[in-house]
């Protein structure tokens, strides 16, 4: 797992805290060393995180706990924030964004990942974890390269960033022309010039696809690609992306300022460092 730490890269995650101090409700702008106990009063925080994503936020089915970096994270971001308990909801990435905006979940912290389109509707702490996003192929299927991809059928998640980022990234590399030639209504189905695109409702049924051959190569998150991958698979030397992972609240809410301040906290003080080895 790659670390985000404090010191420069806190700098550079500035520009994702653009939020007012005087947001109606709170006491103040709380500074990273007093930021435990500045909201709250010991209530509920309702926390959509992943089910799925074994080291990150998985559903153990026989405890009916979760365990995962993104719980522990959640649960001292709670803490610091004067939450006197946590309550996680599962979420998925082509509901996630939906359950925020609706108030079904107060923030996410589901590998979701900080992109330009996602802050126009909603606030994002500092990073807490950056990973790069991947190719992923079958052995048996001798693609050994980028250029091997050509008339090839590519996966990813549905609601993911991976899909407009690949389209960009292969686009970038002259691989195509980026102009879709046919796509059926919810773009889920993509005919490019040089590829065909699909886009599947989760990573296992992602992973069974490429295992049955209905595609070709499985993009998706680098940490999300360990929990598939095996000696029979093999990962390209290329990056799509690399992705930064944040805590999302409703635009310009209450909870935006604290839920930052926690999670800067948290870098600062090496608690995220922390929490990446023990789940690295």
């Amino acid at each position: 797992m790659r670390k985000i730490r404090g010191g420069a890269r806190a700098t550079l995650l500035l520009a994702v805290l653009l939020l007012s101090c005087a947001l109606a409700g709170l006491a103040g702008c709380a500074s990273a060393s007093d930021d435990k106990g500045t909201a709250s009063n010991g209530e509920t925080l309702r926390v959509g995180v992943r089910s799925d994503v074994v080291g990150f936020g998985y559903l153990n089915d026989d405890t009916g706990k979760y365990y995962g970096l993104e719980i522990d994270i959640a649960n001292e971001m709670a803490e610091r924030m004067g939450y006197g308990a946590v309550e996680f909801v599962s979420v998925l990435p082509e509901n996630r964004k939906d359950m925020l905006q609706n108030g079904e979940v107060d923030c996410l912290v589901a590998c979701y990942s900080i992109a330009e389109s996602r802050q126009k509707n909603f606030d994002f702490s500092p990073a807490y974890y950056s990973d790069d996003s991947i190719v992923m192929v079958e052995n048996s299927a001798l693609i050994d390269g980028v250029d091997a991809l050509e008339g090839k059928t590519l996966g990813t998640m549905s609601g993911s960033n991976t899909a407009p980022q690949l389209v960009i990234k292969l686009t970038e590399a002259g691989f195509t022309s980026g102009e879709a030639l046919s796509a059926n209504e919810d773009n889920s189905d993509v005919v490019f010039d040089t590829f065909h695109l699909v886009q599947m409702a989760s990573y296992q049924e992602l992973s069974k696809a490429l295992e049955e051959g209905a595609i070709d190569a499985a993009c998706m998150d680098g940490s999300i690609a360990k929990t598939y991958l095996d000696a029979d698979r093999s990962i390209l030397d290329f990056t799509i992306d690399t992705q930064e992972y944040g805590v999302a609240t409703q635009k310009d809410s209450a909870l935006s300022q604290p839920v930052s301040a926690a999670i800067q906290g948290m870098l600062d003080d090496g608690t995220i460092a922390q929490l990446t080895d023990k789940w690295d």
